[in-house]
């Protein structure tokens, strides 16, 4: 009973290292990289003339009516086309900096101008 017992120990002990040594000789898949938004929109330009149309832009997404409004709000410029400029997304915003940095220090307060003596 007990070599029984310390044979499943042993194998349960041994079993993640062997799991480990799979995973190193590849079996997984390479992570997939995101597109760069030239190379999304170079697929999206069928006609090459270096703009999308809104049919282009709109054609394979899921929700066309959404894919629309986004177009329109891209469309800075109103032609009716989207550039790359236009197409690139936005760069974030950075978060203001955390309120404790904008409080003044304790203790030193603004003195007033002092006024004629």
């Amino acid at each position: 009973m007990k070599a029984i017992i310390a044979t499943a120990l042993i194998s349960a002990l041994a079993l993640p290292a062997f799991a480990a040594d799979d995973a190193k000789d590849g079996d997984k898949k390479p992570a997939k990289k995101r597109p760069t938004p030239e190379a999304v929109f170079k697929k999206k330009d069928t006609n090459a003339d270096g703009f999308l149309s809104k049919d282009e832009f709109v054609a394979k997404m899921k929700d066309p009516e959404k894919a629309a409004k986004a177009f329109s709000k891209k469309d800075k410029d109103g032609d009716g086309k989207l550039s790359l400029e236009e197409f690139k997304p936005k760069p974030k915003k950075k978060k203001d900096a955390p309120a404790g940095d904008q409080k003044k220090k304790k203790g030193k307060k603004d003195k007033p101008a002092d006024k004629d003596k």
